[in-house]
């Protein structure tokens, strides 16, 4: 649905500095790509130079941008980055309408709690006995809710997803395609020159306005729950172990691992490719970087990096030693070679 310059100002909360506001605008675009019928941000002063040649017809700038190409219309937000999202959900919105009711080739049990009026249920999907779908829920194509699934309002559970028997979905969810809730936890037991599994009877509950990227899995504990805190957002590729929980409003980033019965508090930050060893605590607002490994437990409010996991500033100061061996072995050789000549 096309947007209005007047309408978009409102929309991001902003204020018109240049442009008609009748004029109309019917898509989104990145400034180097954008149309004259395109609304698009800039939101890194590193891109000042596409800005200044983009031909979008109106733009989102922070205060401090007061100019640019004289076609374009110019609207001041606080953050661009952030009211460009507001734009995103516009159009997303217009371009995908929810549209209640159970498809005829879709597989629901007659046991599951659901208001066909108040639900979306794609052909392919599967709800087994007992399940609860809140109101205002979509299930896409082809995903599977296993028995006694708790799923809560206005969740989006996309192609491809198993949630498997007994896990708790709260309101707001998002599970992108492929992610996989409740999975056996990784737990055997040596014994008799084998190694014996150990049942695994937990669920993984999920708390309100949290979404799971693509491809993601998240066991079930082995008795009580795994636990995704309120607004806590995981990437896709991330594997969360049995007893993991993590608190609220994390960022848990692509290819993270994080073993049983490890605790993140809450806005923790965990950056690509993290490893996060097992029972072990990890405090509120700590930041892993890219590639940190976290052996023991780590206070909060620092930011931390290496294997094993330190203070980033050490770690730094450790990586520039490195990068001065080379450089020290061959002073130390020739400290050796004069010492040899000089005792000849």
């Amino acid at each position: 649905m096309a947007l209005t310059l007047h309408e978009l100002a409102q929309l991001t909360a902003g204020r018109v500095l240049r442009g008609n506001p009748q004029a109309h605008y019917s898509g989104i675009s990145s400034l180097d790509l954008a149309t004259p019928d395109d609304i698009c941000f800039l939101g890194n002063t590193k891109y000042l130079t596409q800005f200044q040649q983009s031909q979008a017809g109106a733009c989102l700038v922070a205060p401090e941008v007061t100019d640019g190409p004289e076609t374009m219309a110019l609207i001041e937000v606080e953050n661009p980055t952030l009211a460009f999202s507001a734009v995103i959900a516009h159009f997303a919105d217009a371009a995908h309408a929810f549209v209640p009711g159970v498809h005829p080739q879709a597989m629901v049990d007659p046991s599951a709690t659901l208001d066909p009026m108040r639900v979306c249920i794609h052909p392919g999907a599967v709800i087994m006995a007992g399940a609860v779908i809140g109101d205002g829920t979509e299930i896409f194509p082809n995903a599977v809710i296993g028995a006694q699934v708790t799923i809560g309002k206005d969740c989006l559970i996309y192609q491809n997803v198993s949630i498997r028997e007994r896990c708790v979905i709260g309101d707001r969810v998002i599970l992108q395609p492929g992610a996989v809730i409740g999975s056996d936890g990784y737990g055997y037991q040596f014994s008799q020159g084998r190694h014996q599994k150990i049942p695994q009877v937990g669920i993984v509950e999920i708390s309100n306005d949290v979404e799971i990227g693509a491809n993601t899995t998240i066991d079930r504990a082995r008795f009580g729950k795994t636990l995704i805190g309120e607004g806590t957002k995981i990437d896709n590729l991330v594997q969360i172990g049995h007893n993991v929980q993590i608190g609220k409003h994390c960022l848990v980033i692509a290819l993270t691992g994080i073993a049983g019965s490890a605790k993140l508090g809450n806005y923790v930050t965990s950056a690509a490719q993290v490893g996060i060893a097992g029972h072990l605590e990890i405090g509120d607002k700590a930041v892993l970087a890219a590639r940190t490994g976290v052996t023991g437990d780590l206070a909060g409010g620092q930011t931390y990096l290496g294997h094993p996991a330190q203070p980033m500033k050490q770690e730094l100061k450790n990586l520039a030693h490195l990068r001065r061996l080379p450089k020290l072995i061959e002073e130390i050789k020739e400290l050796k070679r004069r010492m040899d000549d000089s005792a000849k």
